[in-house]
């Protein structure tokens, strides 16, 4: 059955902000201006909002959000207790407004996604997509290096059996019905790049060019990056433990031929001294055994945490 969505719908913007009192007012603007256009040319309601989701900043961006909604109803605020992490901050921001809009759009608070992509979305969505991928035309805007790492990270989960969306982020649209079915991912270890996909729903797609940061500073260093990286991968897959199995099952394979190797070698009466070749052998194979404790001790540690079961996040004001 073909699902009708409202002609004007209630959108909501859910942007998570860390430490961004230099981009807010900015970002404030360009989202108001936004805003007023989308809702005169009839393609959101009037009832339409921003919300910001104050991650635990250290700086004044609370401050500036409590400011930009006594100026402007538009803007509302989510103030969270402590820092929760970006992907954590932005399931808060989705719970709570929820049953609030009949559409969301996430994104992050530099503005470096495209906010004129948001009128092709909403086309998307009048077609009938719950879920509209923002994705990225080109990565002219990254270093070499985060060019060549960012494709070799969507290589190696499609390698692991993840889906995610090539060049995509966290800017997307949502419908309320997708955020009802999102709202049944209870996982404590939050990967949204990945979590999303798995819904299934019907999906569009929408392509744009991303700037560069114009104020502030990036939130996501290099060491910050392979974490989220691996969350990824460590809460999508177990494949990473299959191939600890399969490498164990291979070294097993090679040292029973080089056990063959050894006796043969010892009954033609040769004399091998071998340190250079046992040393090597030593220090390869207790590499590779502590690799594979660590990556089950990784997997042990989430489990840990999932039996748990403790609160992904705690809110502790919601301007409305």
């Amino acid at each position: 059955m073909e699902v009708k969505h409202p002609e004007i719908p209630i959108l909501y913007f859910v942007i998570p902000c860390y430490n961004e009192q230099e981009a807010l007012p900015v970002t404030a603007q360009k989202l108001r201006s936004k805003m007023q256009n989308l809702i005169a040319n009839h393609q959101i309601s009037e009832n339409s909002h921003v919300v910001f989701i104050n991650d635990g900043s250290k700086d004044k961006t609370w401050n500036q959000i409590e400011l930009l909604h006594e100026e402007n109803r538009l803007f509302r605020g989510i103030k969270l207790s402590r820092n929760y992490g970006h992907q954590n901050a932005l399931l808060a921001g989705l719970m709570t407004v929820q049953q609030e809009c009949d559409v969301v759009i996430s994104m992050d608070a530099d503005l470096q996604d495209d906010i004129h992509a948001v009128d092709a979305m909403l086309e998307k969505y009048q077609q009938g997509c719950e879920i509209v991928y923002g994705i990225r035309s080109d990565r002219e805007t990254d270093t070499a290096f985060k060019r060549i790492t960012a494709q070799s990270y969507y290589k190696l989960m499609n390698a692991i059996g993840v889906e995610l969306v090539y060049n995509h982020a966290d800017y997307r649209l949502m419908s309320q019905r997708v955020l009802q079915e999102l709202s049944g991912y209870e996982e404590v270890n939050l990967f949204l790049r990945g979590l999303v996909p798995m819904l299934g729903f019907q999906t569009g797609k929408v392509y744009y060019s991303r700037a560069s940061r114009l104020q502030g500073e990036s939130k996501y260093p290099l060491k910050k990056m392979l974490h989220f990286a691996f969350e990824g991968i460590t809460s999508l897959s177990v494949k990473p433990i299959r191939m600890i199995t399969s490498l164990g099952i291979a070294i097993f394979l090679i040292s029973l031929f080089m056990l063959v190797y050894i006796l043969v070698r010892h009954f033609q009466g040769y004399t091998v001294t071998g340190w250079t070749f046992l040393a090597v052998s030593v220090w390869g194979i207790g590499g590779l055994q502590l690799l594979g404790i660590g990556i089950v001790g990784e997997y042990i540690g989430k489990i840990y945490l999932e039996t748990k079961h403790r609160p992904r996040y705690h809110l502790e004001l919601y301007l409305k």
